[in-house]
């Protein structure tokens, strides 16, 4: 029977970090009050010249390296990010390009901050159907062009960076067990951003009226993350007749330090086993959780044979979870 495993992870931040100094002035803050909030100590912002589909290839680029594969050998390239390049073509079609995989299929999907998961699914499927052997799933996000400055509930949260994974197909023990999406159209109020769709096209009013800048609620959007994505894992833990004492690192969607205490505390997860980037890197959206994931392999934390719970949310809302076997 056909599965599929991750077989190589990368990551790319940035060059510049913004530490807490830097932005807590322009919101009346101090440093270690941004902190309190939020967990975080830094984040890193993209360079001018930089656009996603920059971070997208250096990430992507370090997971073949990892894969023992050469880029141009991948079947098919799936991006998730809410912060494309432009809006046509795809920045999967362009780093397509950048990459030289010519020949592979390419698209882009926009999930929030569960657009890795939702693209590894994708990624699991096409490589069980036969359709593929060899997928690359990538995470790319520049949120911080996005960002209102004034605004302490986006501005103090989020950083900029790609993480990527190679997927092929895999005939052993180890590999993808599942991975279960979720979705409630009906709290779409509580993160996004109003303008630049057919909904309201960019005008000057729009510009004016900061409807191109991200907005959060923050405390509905805290309770429901929590409340959806634990029951979530505790869902598929139970699917799979496994608990948390069987697995060997948890990584979830890196939005804040509060959430992430809160969804430890909630599912009994021992602090040595729910890893966190979220002091170093802030909330960098959908790649947060591949970055995680890739510095987790790269610090030894993740074993062969090991257990692995990923889980994420985000806007739409969207969540999802997913259970590897290392």
């Amino acid at each position: 029977m056909r599965q599929s495993r991750i077989v190589g992870t990368g990551s790319y931040l940035p060059d510049r970090m913004v530490g807490n100094a830097e932005v807590s002035p322009w919101l009346r803050l101090d440093s270690d009050a941004v902190y309190r909030r939020t967990g975080i100590r830094s984040r890193h912002w993209a360079g001018q010249e930089e656009a996603c589909s920059h971070l997208a290839e250096r990430a992507a680029r370090r997971a073949c390296e990892a894969a023992g594969l050469s880029p141009s050998s991948v079947e098919a390239i799936l991006v998730s990010t809410t912060s494309p390049d432009m809006a046509l073509p795809s920045t999967a079609c362009l780093l397509q390009q950048s990459l030289g995989a010519q020949g592979a299929a390419a698209f882009d999907l926009a999930a929030s901050c569960s657009g890795f998961l939702y693209g590894l699914s994708m990624a699991d499927r096409l490589i069980r159907s036969g359709q593929f052997r060899r997928c690359l799933v990538v995470a790319a996000e520049i949120k911080s062009r996005s960002l209102n400055l004034e605004d302490p509930t986006t501005a103090i949260l989020f950083g900029d960076g790609a993480g990527a994974a190679v997927v092929t197909e895999e005939q052993g023990p180890q590999g993808i067990l599942g991975v279960r999406l979720y979705a409630d159209g009906t709290r779409h109020e509580l993160i996004g951003m109003p303008a630049g769709g057919s909904r309201q096209p960019a005008s000057p009013q729009t510009v004016r009226d900061r409807l191109h800048t991200l907005r959060i609620r923050g405390g509905p959007l805290f309770r429901v993350a929590v409340k959806r994505l634990a029951e979530a894992v505790a869902g598929i833990l139970k699917e799979f007749g496994v608990g948390v004492d069987d697995l060997g690192q948890v990584i979830l969607h890196q939005a804040n330090g509060r959430i992430l205490r809160a969804l430890g505390e909630r599912l009994g997860i021992p602090p040595a086993k729910l890893y966190s980037v979220i002091e170093r890197f802030g909330n960098t959206s959908s790649a947060s959780l591949p970055i995680a994931l890739d510095l987790a392999v790269r610090e030894g934390r993740i074993h062969s044979g090991d257990l692995i719970l990923l889980g994420t949310f985000g806007g739409g809302l969207t969540w999802a979870t997913a259970l590897v076997r290392w």
